[in-house]
């Protein structure tokens, strides 16, 4: 059902945690499934230095938050900006179509984080 790099992202998730003085958090949820992800970011000099999450949900859920913490970390928030839903399931080798919702999650809230971001900014 799930690619090796999604049971690998679930098994061994990267970046876990909370970032206590966040230049950014951004927290998404679907009442439907129950799952729940929250993105924390450091920013220096308008890049992702620091990337955290953490998640309550499912493999795939897991699998993505930490996916687009790897994909994130170290990139503009322009460049973080542009990453997809289908980016961080092309990157975990496909999910189910039942469990793509997972990877919209993951994409909305590091958006949501760094929306948070932009507003501390002003």
């Amino acid at each position: 059902m799930y690619s090796e790099k999604v049971m690998d992202h679930f098994s061994n998730p990267r970046n876990v945690g909370e970032i206590e003085d966040a230049d950014g958090v951004g927290t998404e949820g679907n009442p439907t499934c129950g799952d729940l992800m929250t993105i924390y970011i450091k920013v220096e000099d308008e890049i992702i230095t620091d990337i955290k999450f953490k998640t309550f949900g499912c493999a795939a859920a897991i699998a993505t938050s930490s996916m687009i913490t790897e994909m994130a970390l170290g990139k503009t928030i322009e460049e973080a900006l542009k990453i997809t839903r289908n980016d961080v399931a092309n990157e975990l080798e496909g999910l189910p179509p039942v469990k793509m919702h997972c990877s919209n999650l993951a994409a909305d809230a590091l958006r949501a984080a760094i929306e948070d971001y932009r507003k501390k900014q002003t």
